[in-house]
């Protein structure tokens, strides 16, 4: 069985920089990859574009998805998802910035497994991705394989 792969969806250079490091600071040591916007997301989650070559069976077993990103959005990448049979139960963490009622509601609407606030501060910011790390891919029980 393959390491599970985390999929970051960030384009915030220093907030990418930061979820690297908090990451690695907790000592999750799964593949990660990084993408930087919402149509390099969906193409390397359809095994499409420059992921052409890509095996579109090996699922993230995590998706950390900022809500604000270039040519497409988190909350379309993510409704993209839950439309797609081989994507629809694959975890997301929606990881943004936004506090707004309106976003966090949109995203549990299109499926989202959580939303979490960036906090401000790197200290709080690597423990609340410590945190994730731990329970999406230690605790977490995903679904299985269809």
């Amino acid at each position: 069985m393959a390491e599970k792969l985390i999929l970051v969806v960030e384009d915030n250079p220093d907030d990418e920089e930061f979820t690297l490091r908090a990451l690695k600071r907790a000592k999750v040591t799964n593949p990660i990859h990084v993408v930087r916007d919402g149509a390099e997301a969906v193409d390397f989650l359809f095994a499409s574009g420059a992921y052409a070559d890509r095996d579109p069976k090996e699922r993230p077993a995590v998706v950390l998805l900022d809500l604000k990103l270039p040519k497409l959005g988190g909350i379309e990448v993510l409704q993209r998802m839950r439309a797609a049979e081989h994507l629809k139960l694959v975890p997301v963490v929606i990881l943004t910035s936004s506090s707004e009622e309106e976003d966090k509601l949109n995203s549990y609407l299109s499926g989202a497994n959580s939303y979490v606030r960036k906090p401000v501060e790197f200290a709080a910011f690597a423990d609340a991705v410590a945190k994730l790390g731990v329970y999406w891919l230690l605790l977490n029980e995903g679904p299985p394989e269809r």
